[in-house]
């Protein structure tokens, strides 16, 4: 499927990867997938985004905000980590959490990330895309229609809650020129 893409399409998965790194996440997710496609600033994808008025700085700041951390949600069902991780020493001495398989999993900076369930599921549904609008290649304006799929990940209820939809970017494409190179 991958040598359907053109190359900015290819180049978003690329900065999903690197997105995926940066923020410390074991998997490439929607979101990841998001974040690429308003980094890919010459793509027709993020000019679709930037038409409605999302911008990159807005997707980070979003995610920003709905992301719960490990800490945050621990504390809701009464649990400080920090005793936790103090108790745990107090029976198998000081470091013990910084070996176990979590851990490594956690602090994992390099190499590669593997595509979860719904970025997989995006990037297929930008083929269909692709498919239904008569276009020969995915380009980021399919992986965008891909993410705007309803159980797909977080990329969706993000974008939906900007006011962007999968019938309102198909009828943004249905709009654009006819023949408009895809990107």
């Amino acid at each position: 499927m991958f040598e359907r893409f053109t190359d900015p399409a290819r180049r978003v998965v690329v900065l999903a990867q690197e997105s995926a790194r940066e923020r410390g996440d074991d998997t490439i997710r929607s979101e990841h997938l998001l974040l690429g496609v308003c980094r890919a600033t010459d793509s027709r994808g993020a000019a679709l985004l930037a038409a409605h008025g999302v911008t990159l700085r807005e997707v980070e700041d979003d995610l920003r905000r709905s992301t719960v951390s490990d800490r945050d949600a621990l504390a809701s069902v009464g649990i400080d980590l920090d005793e936790v991780r103090e108790r745990v020493e107090d029976a198998f001495g000081p470091g013990a959490l910084e070996s176990t398989r979590a851990a490594g999993r956690r602090r994992r900076r390099w190499g590669h990330r593997p595509v979860d369930r719904g970025a997989k599921k995006v990037l297929e549904l930008a083929l269909r895309e692709a498919v239904h609008h008569g276009d020969r290649t995915i380009g980021t304006e399919h992986v965008l229609l891909g993410m705007l799929h309803t159980a797909t990940g977080r990329a969706e209820p993000l974008l939906a809650a900007r006011g962007v939809t999968l019938a309102g970017m198909r009828a943004a494409l249905d709009h654009d020129a006819p023949g408009a190179a895809s990107g």
